[in-house]
């Protein structure tokens, strides 16, 4: 009985080391994982500041009105915590569409964004002239196969589009921009709100020890 105790303990030393080597690894897996999810943030941050930075400068060419700029600071959590509500909440907001658009970005899907944005403004356009080559811009951008910033719509509206921009409308591309908006709302909008990055706009920041002294 005593050789088979003592044949025992090699076993137990084992299955003790091998528990905290998983207990070590677990650790550094965990750590990796916080370090990845910072570094996605900063990237993040990075992305959002130059959109925002391009998107004032073009606001400043534009205007130069101080009220304008000011819709591209950063939103309070309350403003924020808005786009969950709704879709079009978020696409509303300046600050909420470039943010919006970063994400895509990340995801390699900022085609649809672009192709929304393509629409709406052609949607606006007055003059039947330049309705027509916008109308042709678009589709050589986002519609015709292998385009540079293909979407990802069916083969009947595509072919639609080329047919309907022959004769350009207003309408030419609502069917292919309904399937967009509905693609992004389905899928990346969910996603975006559940970003590390998303929840960090909507947090509400601290007070300050300065603050609480005074």
């Amino acid at each position: 009985r005593g050789r088979e105790c003592s044949a025992d303990v090699p076993g137990a030393m084992q299955s003790a080391l091998l528990l905290a080597l998983r207990r070590e690894r677990s650790e550094a897996e965990e750590a990796e994982k916080g370090r990845m999810k910072r570094t996605i943030i900063k990237d993040w941050k990075t992305r959002l500041s130059y959109f925002l930075q391009n998107s004032s400068n073009s606001t400043k060419m534009k205007s130069k009105k101080v009220g304008k700029h000011r819709t591209y600071f950063r939103p309070s959590p309350e403003e924020a915590q808005l786009w969950s509500e709704a879709f079009d909440e978020l696409l509303a907001n300046k600050y909420g569409l470039a943010a919006f658009r970063a994400f895509l970005k990340s995801e390699f899907c900022e085609e649809n964004i672009e192709f929304w944005l393509a629409c709406e403004d052609f949607k606006k356009t007055k003059s039947p002239q330049k309705l027509t080559s916008k109308a042709k811009k678009i589709y050589n951008d986002f519609i015709e196969k292998e385009a540079p910033k293909e979407i990802n719509i069916d083969f009947q509206t595509k072919n639609m589009i080329a047919q309907n921009i022959q004769e350009a409308t207003h309408t030419c591309f609502s069917a292919a921009q309904k399937r967009v908006y509905s693609l992004m709302e389905n899928n990346s909008y969910p996603r975006f709100l559940e970003s590390e990055f998303y929840q960090e706009l909507c947090k509400k920041t601290p007070i300050s020890r300065a603050a609480q002294g005074t």
